[in-house]
């Protein structure tokens, strides 16, 4: 083996290799005893900024544990003494105002005020009991609903509950079948009759309240608009009677129950009366609100209503015709099967055969639309009638007038 380290391994730290070469000669080497590790040496001490560093941190730690320590102490007392604190859970805000400070003019402040004139009809009928909805219109007791809510109850057995759940007998002061009217009459000395608004001056998307009884639900409030005007509706009691109704149409929602209850406008003021509405279902046990709900304007019941409180029945606005209900024109319209001699159309200069295509504004397509919207009428009305007769449109100004009967 050649090199300049001639005479020792290549390779470092040969003597503790057990691979090191077979020739060398075999040597005991004896270790020397390890000396202990020099000792670390002292830091210096720190300077006089350090030092304060090092005060202010254990001042603080102490503090955050003697805080801890305080309000695990406080906890465990509250807890033994049942006054343990809760979590609140979302962030503080002022209280809604009291009922009473809310202003009158609000939909709280209008429902407040016009609640104590909302009542529940019971009426016994039959082996059961009809439920319905009224309101009152006069100081002295009137009381108006539909005349559908009553059925065949007898006088003596209708009963109304009141906002302050206070009950009274009525009686009935009268009817009007077709119309679907009737007022009762109670005895109670702090009633608080409704205003009624002029409902010729509601229009199509005015804010609206129903307030009634739905499934005896008492005092329930629905809140819509209004869908539209003179929806032209005819509807049948089961018993033969006919009812016709040119309606206000809205979206609030009504149900079995509400029937008879008061429409209100934002204002609190009554624009017209719940009566029926649209369902799905043909079963009356299983309809309910589809956004389809009708009500008698408040103009037509407010006079049908006074006369029966005057004279005892209402009269019905006519035009003096009877209409021809198989006729089906291309181009709609009622065909008069005969004119009334001396009647508001003969007077008018309407003949048997003309057809009657609209009334003031208001298409006609069927004898519904017809007798429901001159229904709708007070006698004495004079409206224009649009007609055709041998293919030529023609008008004229009709007077209605009251029925004999």
């Amino acid at each position: 083996m050649t090199g300049d380290n001639h005479g020792s391994a290549w390779w470092s730290d040969a003597l503790r290799d057990p691979w090191r070469d077979p020739g060398t000669p075999t040597r005991l080497v004896t270790q020397s005893p390890v000396p202990p590790p020099p000792e670390a040496p002292t830091a210096p001490p720190p300077a006089r900024g350090a030092r304060l560093s090092l005060v202010v941190v254990v001042a603080a730690v102490s503090a955050l544990f003697a805080g801890t320590l305080g309000g695990a102490l406080g906890f465990v007392a509250a807890s033994r003494s049942g006054a343990a604190a809760q979590t609140v859970l979302g962030r503080a805000t002022a209280s809604a105002p009291a009922l009473a400070q809310r202003p009158p003019d609000s939909l709280a402040g209008v429902i407040n005020r016009v609640m104590p004139s909302v009542v529940t009809v019971h009426a016994e009928a039959g082996q059961g009991e009809n439920l319905g909805s009224g309101f009152v219109i006069s100081s002295d007791g009137y009381v108006l609903t539909n005349d559908h809510v009553l059925g065949d109850a007898g006088s003596d057995g209708i009963r109304l509950t009141f906002s302050d759940d206070r009950s009274a007998a009525a009686r009935v002061v009268g009817r009007e079948p077709e119309s679907d009217l009737a007022v009762l009459k109670v005895e109670r000395a702090d009633l608080n009759p409704v205003e009624l608004a002029d409902s010729d001056a509601v229009a199509v998307g005015d804010p609206v309240l129903a307030i009634g009884s739905p499934f005896a639900l008492t005092g329930t409030v629905t809140y819509g608009i209004v869908s539209a005007l003179d929806r032209t509706i005819e509807g049948n009691d089961g018993a033969g009677t006919t009812r016709y109704y040119a309606a206000i149409q809205t979206d609030a929602a009504v149900n079995h129950g509400n029937s008879g209850g008061p429409l209100f406008d934002v204002n609190g003021r009554v624009i017209g009366i719940n009566s029926m509405i649209k369902s799905l279902s043909s079963s009356s046990d299983e309809s309910g609100n589809i956004g389809l709900a009708f009500a008698i304007p408040m103009n037509q019941a407010s006079r049908i209503a006074g006369e029966i409180i005057d004279f005892g029945k209402a009269r019905r606005t006519v035009i003096g015709a009877n209409l021809q209900t198989s006729y089906r024109g291309s181009g709609g319209g009622v065909r008069l099967a005969d004119v009334d001699e001396g009647g508001p159309a003969a007077k008018a200069g309407l003949r048997s055969g003309d057809v009657i295509t609209k009334l003031g504004d208001h298409p006609i397509q069927t004898p519904t639309d017809l007798i429901a919207l001159v229904r709708r009428y007070d006698p004495g009305t004079v409206i224009s009638v649009t007609y055709r007769r041998d293919g030529a449109s023609a008008s004229t100004q009709v007077t209605l007038v009251a029925d004999a009967n």
